[in-house]
């Protein structure tokens, strides 16, 4: 072993940065504030980039195993009336592969088989993380990815950037059937999307002003094209997912600190879903991190921090701004102008 590292989080982040780290020879550990896994069910993008830093872990042929290739998405008008194709081709023409969905459960299954084949990387569950200096006492290297709410960046940057409500509500839920039709509708301060997760089944979300019951979000998207209502009216409330739409504020300056900590995924740049970056943003972070860590070795950290900031921070934070941005350009009131721009991308 050539360092020792401990991950705080057992997200996507934490666990593809945890088994990058074991392949480039490090000693880790994983502490989870949760006592289980989260494996509820949602679907991931994960585009090409993130897709090859899957590869370069060793993990990306697992993922794509129970994945599906998104193709043929288009965005809609609450009547059902096409304005755009999203850029799926043009992106599968450019990667040489597709933009692929998977749920959660299979991306973390797959993340904790290849963290179990070391069969040396411990992932204690129920731990809350509360002395960062004790771990970085310790440890070579502390890795946050431990969510919006990081306890190791609030450590180690303070509480000037944390969680901004960006004031509507998210539904995600999965249909147990399949929708037919993929993409999303934007309608006035409100969206709903659907896409494939695996055969036979939708993944579905939503976003609205507010919405605090059932009943509360099918009224939102009455009289919708099919089959927004009956993926509503169909699918078990129970199962349904809600959570207030946050984004990490203001942007950081720097991803590391004091040359032995690093932040990775939602605890450096938590962002809202509608670019669809959040996991794959986490994947890539992970990699560059465990790369520059692999080429720099214990002694030269501070440098490997330094390539990983360098590497990270600007790419990461457009992202997030650029998620931000379409998120607003989404759910404006003023539709009559979004729908005629949205008329005009090339498809």
């Amino acid at each position: 072993m050539t360092g020792t590292a401990v991950v705080v989080g057992a997200g996507v982040g934490g666990l593809a940065t945890a088994i990058g780290l074991r392949r480039a020879g490090w000693a880790v550990s994983i502490l989870e504030r949760r006592t289980a896994l989260e494996r509820y069910g949602t679907a991931f993008g994960i585009h090409p980039t993130a897709q090859a830093a899957l590869d370069r872990l060793g993990v990306g042929e697992a993922v794509a195993r129970r994945a599906v290739p998104y193709r043929g998405a288009r965005i809609r008008t609450p009547r059902g009336k096409v304005m755009a194709n999203l850029p799926l081709e043009r992106i599968e023409r450019k990667a040489g592969r597709p933009e692929l969905l998977v749920s959660r459960p299979y991306l973390i299954d797959a993340l904790v088989a290849e963290l179990e084949a070391f069969r040396d990387v411990p992932i204690e569950l129920g731990r809350t993380v509360s002395d960062v200096e004790a771990l970085a006492a310790d440890h070579d290297l502390v890795v946050g990815a431990d969510g919006i709410h990081s306890a190791v960046r609030t450590a180690r940057f303070g509480a000037r950037s944390g969680p901004r409500h960006v004031g509507t509500v998210a539904w995600i839920g999965i249909a147990d059937f399949d929708s037919g039709i993929h993409g999303e509708t934007w309608g006035r301060g409100r969206f709903f999307g659907m896409t494939p997760v695996e055969p036979g089944r939708t993944n579905w979300y939503a976003t609205v002003p507010e919405a605090t019951t059932a009943d509360e979000l099918r009224g939102f998207f009455e009289g919708w094209h099919d089959p927004v209502p009956r993926i509503l009216a169909e699918t078990d409330p129970a199962t349904w997912i809600r959570y207030e739409m946050r984004h990490l504020f203001p942007a950081l300056p720097a991803f590391t600190h004091g040359g032995k900590v690093a932040l990775v995924g939602d605890a450096a740049h938590a962002m809202t879903p509608n670019l669809g970056q959040g996991a794959c943003t986490a994947i890539l972070d992970a990699e560059a991190l465990a790369r520059a860590v692999a080429e720099h070795g214990p002694a030269g950290l501070p440098a490997s921090l330094r390539a990983y900031d360098s590497e990270r921070r600007r790419s990461a934070q457009r992202v997030a701004f650029g998620s931000r941005s379409l998120h607003r350009f989404m759910t404006t009131e003023h539709t009559r102008l979004r729908n005629a721009l949205v008329r005009m991308v090339p498809s």
